[in-house]
């Protein structure tokens, strides 16, 4: 399939099913067609250590436990990543306040333009 993300390797760590399930959807729409999902940090930081990704969503809240120690993962890595969140904003990190936020519900489109930021840089 050919897209956005045609060939590239997501990582999406979120707790709730349903959202989950959108985002999948609407990555496959954009061409990902690999997308390896965590539920819990613990979850996430395993897949970290096994497998290489191109970029990354992060829900901020995980079920009380924050998604701060993949956050610093990936930046360890150098690996592009947003977050998710139902509330205001991306939690008190102040290293992160620079990073994409998408905010819960988000359409298909601001999905794409947050994607696309993170592969360009921009």
């Amino acid at each position: 399939m050919i897209g956005l993300l045609a060939g590239r390797r997501m990582l999406i760590v979120e707790d709730e099913m349903l959202v989950l399930m959108h985002i999948e959807a609407a990555l496959a729409e954009l061409g990902c067609s690999t997308v390896l999902a965590a539920a819990n940090v613990d979850q996430a930081v395993g897949l970290l250590s096994k497998h290489n990704f191109d970029l990354a969503i992060l829900d901020v809240n995980l079920g009380g436990e924050k998604s701060y120690p993949v956050a610093d993962a990936l930046a360890k890595r150098s690996i592009p990543f947003a977050f998710s969140t139902g509330c205001g904003d991306h939690g008190d990190r102040t290293d992160f306040e620079e990073r994409p936020v998408l905010r819960k519900p988000y359409v298909q489109a601001r999905l794409k333009a947050v994607v696309t930021q993170l592969l360009t840089g921009t």
